[in-house]
């Protein structure tokens, strides 16, 4: 990996963070802030908190570009719910 790709990806990384963030402010959707509160009550740090958040919201985002279809905020949020199981595809490459 060259420092352009480490570059992008730690930008790509910090907006999907910052998108989880702002989800989480405004409750918006809901199952955002739930997901956020049930997780570090069973003791999850923030940081690992928001990775794994900021894993679904870039797989949902895969997912919607390659089909070529709106967001799915119904999948998402129970994406969400199921963490720390992750989706399937977040851990494929």
């Amino acid at each position: 990996m060259n420092d352009n790709d480490e570059n992008e990806e730690a930008f790509t990384e910090a907006t999907l963070i910052s998108a989880i963030e702002n989800q989480i402010e405004a409750d918006d959707p809901p199952a955002a802030r739930a997901t956020c509160n049930k997780l570090t009550l069973v003791g999850y740090p923030r940081d690992e908190i928001l990775q794994m958040m900021a894993l679904v919201l870039a797989q949902e985002i895969g997912a919607m570009l390659t089909a070529d279809r709106p967001f799915d905020r119904d999948g998402y949020e129970l994406a969400l719910r199921r963490l720390p199981e992750l989706p399937a595809e977040c851990g494929e490459n």
